[in-house]
């Protein structure tokens, strides 16, 4: 699964099953980790308040809310109880400081 904002050159299509770049980093936090604006563990706060902050569909609805992307989390969760998932992006593999690995500490930690 690509959780990455953009697909990039060197990911070919064959390499996924899933494009999801909801999952990834919002541009303007990527290009500003990269740039040195901000320290891993301020990209570590954003990234979390990204993937939790409300979708903008949740103002028309007084019920149910996703507030981001809870409900996404959980499948993921429930889809790994069956077999392996993996996350991909365009870092290098044995990157440590990469939202690949927020991301998995963020599905292993959702309520399903």
């Amino acid at each position: 699964m690509l959780v990455a904002r953009f697909r990039g050159r060197r990911l070919g299509r064959e390499s996924y099953d899933v494009w999801m770049p909801s999952l990834g980093p919002s541009e303007r936090l990527l290009r500003a980790y990269l740039a040195g604006e901000v320290s891993w563990s301020e990209y570590t706060r954003r990234y979390k308040r990204e993937i939790f902050a409300p979708a903008s569909i949740d103002g028309d609805n007084r019920t149910i809310k996703n507030h981001g992307q809870k409900f996404t989390l959980r499948l993921l969760k429930r889809l790994a109880s069956g077999g392996p998932v993996t996350l991909l992006c365009h870092c290098p593999e044995a990157e440590r400081q990469c939202h690949r690995h927020l991301l998995q500490r963020l599905i292993e930690s959702a309520r399903v």
